[in-house]
């Protein structure tokens, strides 16, 4: 485990021997709080995953007062027998959309971005704009609360026959939109709801257009390194630093192996996910991003309401969706925050603000048919005993 406050990150063994020579002063009492409730946290945590039928799990949690906590349990290859560390990296998937999104916010701040301007005002003169489904109408906000009609490409079954055939091949954003290219739109811009990845790779061209740098260099410039973010990482590559292996079941919607890294290699590039997801990270580097973000650092605090006025979404009874946020009514209260899936990886993150605590938990299994505890329920699980401390 990893105790961290938000300024020093020290291992737990050096953190006892700090507390117990009283080199902490002021800290201690916190401190000594901290490691106890982490090893109640990393018990449960145990329990869930014995449970869950997930062959590891990792999570991450921010206390009110800015300490995080790392807890991992499992295995990270069930092969080679290599126990699940907090250290370890897995893929966000869409939860890389939160990302996103708070990039967009800067740039609505630094008046570069209108949410309410029609997409064609930033891309109207590229050759296949006017091919897109609802090209005339669509806003930006739209495409950000997924309230478009651009549909998902991602499970279109000839976009995943031409990942499979070029295994290797790095994807350009407008390669993705070719798949909807001449399709009718499910409903008119702004009429309906359908959660679509399209949606946030046109975002993201929107801020290369605007910024005139790669998406990944704004994130690290914006995000990143202002926010000591130091475990979080694209994944732009199919050889990912830290990355665990990752289980998507026999049947799975990308029909890749069980076992997505081959000879430490992914599968296929996960590059494509790119704007609609496409970050690797640590727990704890992710429930870090989730109090940052939610507590009004990642961006200016006045737009923090903009973000959080959600639509109805079909993500669960009373569930809304902002502008890259999954709004949830909680036992603790309403929640903030982001599922994700990326073959191989499951991935929750939420802040509850009635508590000012975060937590994130990633398991690296996308097989939904033999998971019995999911990670939104290992989620709810620890922030109960966080909040009950």
């Amino acid at each position: 485990m990893w105790y961290r406050t938000k300024q020093q990150t020290l291992p737990t063994t050096i953190l006892a021997f700090a507390l117990a020579a009283g080199m902490l002063h002021g800290q201690q009492a916190a401190g000594h709080d901290a490691l106890q409730l982490h090893d109640a946290l990393q018990q449960r945590l145990a329990e869930l995953h014995g449970e869950s039928g997930a062959p590891g799990v990792v999570a991450g949690v921010v206390l009110r007062d800015g300490t995080s906590l790392g807890l991992a349990a499992g295995m990270s290859d069930t092969v080679l027998r290599i126990p699940m560390l907090p250290s370890d990296r897995l893929l966000q998937g869409s939860v890389g959309k939160t990302y996103v999104a708070a990039v967009a916010m800067q740039l609505v701040h630094d008046g570069k971005l209108d949410l309410d301007a029609k997409v064609s005002h930033y891309l109207g003169l590229e050759d296949w704009y006017p091919h897109l489904p609802n090209h005339a109408d669509v806003t930006v906000r739209q495409l950000m609360n997924h309230t478009s009609g651009i549909i998902r490409y991602e499970f279109n079954d000839r976009f995943i026959d031409d990942l499979l055939a070029q295994p290797a091949k790095v994807w350009y954003p407008e390669e993705h939109l070719a798949y909807l290219f001449d399709t009718e739109a499910p409903f008119p811009a702004g009429e309906g709801w359908d959660y679509s990845d399209t949606n946030y790779i046109i975002l993201g061209i929107i801020i290369e257009r605007l910024t005139s740098n790669p998406y990944y260099e704004e994130m690290r410039r914006r995000i990143l390194e202002p926010l000591a973010l130091q475990h979080t990482v694209p994944s732009d590559s199919r050889r990912i630093p830290g990355l665990v292996q990752g289980y998507a079941g026999v049947e799975n919607p990308f029909r890749l192996p069980e076992a997505v890294i081959v000879d430490g290699e992914f599968a296929i590039n996960p590059q494509f996910e790119w704007t609609g997801g496409g970050i690797a990270s640590t727990a704890q580097d992710l429930a870090r991003w989730a109090e940052a973000l939610y507590e009004g650092r990642a961006f200016d605090e006045s737009l923090l309401p903009v973000m959080l006025d959600g639509v109805p979404a079909r993500l669960g009874p009373d569930t809304q969706y902002g502008l890259g946020v999954i709004i949830r009514p909680t036992s603790l209260g309403t929640s903030w925050g982001h599922s994700g899936f990326f073959p191989g990886y499951l991935t929750e993150m939420a802040y509850f603000p009635d508590h000012e605590i975060a937590v994130a938990v990633q398991v690296n299994s996308s097989d939904f048919r033999n998971l019995r505890v999911t990670p939104a329920q290992m989620l709810m699980e620890l922030a109960t005993k966080i909040a009950e401390w």
